[in-house]
């Protein structure tokens, strides 16, 4: 069976907080654990940490793994780790091949040389011939939109200047894999879907990619497999949802639960036609909102209510059970209640459900849970904007004497 060309096996890596030292007395005890290898245990002693505690994956040709999780998590020092730029306390980290890597905005540039030395720098330390830089030159100037500046020390780059081309630089001289952290966000929106789009390209070639975001919604659309780092560990290894609704599950709202005691949500689900649970939904796709209840005493005529709410924030739909004039007489101990939504028009992205229970009149909340329920839609579309219009193109063609008509299938009917 062949190795994958990413390994990353039981991997820790231990820091030490403030490591400086003001004294002789500091100094030689420290010297004498590390001559004595003591640092390398467990224990931690002298404001030591582990940032890297026991991590494992592979990733092979063709796959992307993503991997999310809060600052200071240890996304970063896991991409360090694979590149080499630190070593690991314990474990084995392997990267097979020449390795295209954006870590740091301008990290590895030398600020003094200009943007075409620099470029000829770094294919030099992945090993390629001057040649082979040279062939790629135009391409690589051309991503990242700096040749007027490509003869100017990158010293006078701006942080998305060097962005651009360090990401131009890591994706475009043929790497092996391709290792990119969270700078891209210093990019403009167009220049960030450009990335993706490009590595989406190096994965459809095989390319096997690790790429560390706070864009959950990129996460999702690039990667087949995702990691949730949590002080230093793996929280949760599965598909891009599903590891992104664990981590969006844990994230306080900033809004907190309200009820009453008489009646209370007790959980919801998200499920498929199949009544399976769905952590991502396709757009066009069934999605039933099943909400859990139970309550103290009987609630007379009560009415429940659901929310869809963007990552962003953006209120995208809102309905309950008085709008649509359904009256439930009453409720009574626990059951639960279904919300059918036979075809989910939202274009692909992370969302989030808000729950309720309210009185007859809608007035006063029995429970209400704000933004409790994360879920992604996801689809092979490209289309712009919150909701998929169903829609068709037809061109009209008028000609002397006769008249066609071309439908999507290009087909014309006269």
């Amino acid at each position: 069976m062949e190795r994958a060309p990413i390994v990353f096996e039981s991997v820790w890596k231990k820091f030490r907080r403030g490591e400086r030292h003001d004294s002789l007395r500091d100094l030689i005890p420290s010297i004498v654990r590390r001559v004595s290898g003591r640092a390398v245990r467990d224990e931690l002693v002298d404001q030591e940490f582990w940032a890297v505690r026991d991590v494992s994956f592979s990733v092979g040709a063709g796959e992307a793994l993503g991997i999310i999780g809060p600052n200071g998590a240890g996304k970063s020092t896991i991409l360090k780790l694979l590149t080499r730029i630190l070593k690991p306390t314990r474990g084995r980290c392997e990267v097979r091949g020449r390795a295209g890597a954006l870590i740091e905005v301008a990290a590895g540039f030398h600020p003094d040389l200009t943007g075409r030395e620099n470029v000829f720098l770094q294919g030099a330390l992945m090993g390629m011939k001057q040649a082979e830089i040279g062939r790629k030159f135009d391409e690589i100037v051309e991503f990242a939109g700096v040749s007027e500046f490509i003869d100017t020390p990158v010293k006078r780059y701006s942080s998305g200047m060097n962005a651009r081309l360090g990401f131009a630089i890591a994706a475009h001289l043929d790497p092996d894999v391709l290792i990119i952290d969270e700078v891209l966000s210093v990019g403009d929106a167009r220049f960030q879907e450009r990335c993706l789009e490009r590595m989406r390209e190096l994965r459809r070639r095989g390319t096997p990619l690790v790429f560390v975001s706070h864009n959950l919604l990129a996460v999702l659309e690039l990667c087949t497999r995702a990691l949730l780092i949590e002080r230093g560990r793996v929280r949760f290894d599965g598909t891009p949802a599903a590891t992104i609704q664990e981590y969006r599950s844990a994230r306080p709202s900033g809004d907190e639960p309200s009820h009453d005691g008489d009646a209370r949500i007790t959980g919801v689900q998200l499920l498929d036609q199949r009544g399976r649970p769905a952590h991502a939904i396709e757009t066009d796709g069934w999605l039933t909102v099943r909400i859990h209840y139970e309550t103290s005493r009987p609630i007379d005529r009560p009415h429940f209510g659901v929310d869809v709410v963007r990552g962003d924030g953006v209120h995208c739909y809102g309905t309950n059970t008085r709008i649509d004039r359904l009256e439930i007489a009453e409720i009574d101990g626990a059951g639960h209640v279904d919300l059918v939504i036979p075809r989910l028009c939202l274009l692909p992205g992370c969302y989030s459900l808000s729950v309720a229970i309210q009185d007859t009149h809608g007035v006063r909340p029995h429970d209400v849970q704000y933004q409790a329920y994360p879920f992604a839609v996801t689809s092979e579309r490209r289309d712009l904007g919150l909701v998929y219009l169903e829609h068709r193109w037809q061109l009209n063609q008028l000609s002397v004497g006769q008249s066609s008509v071309v439908n999507l299938n290009g087909v014309a009917t006269r």
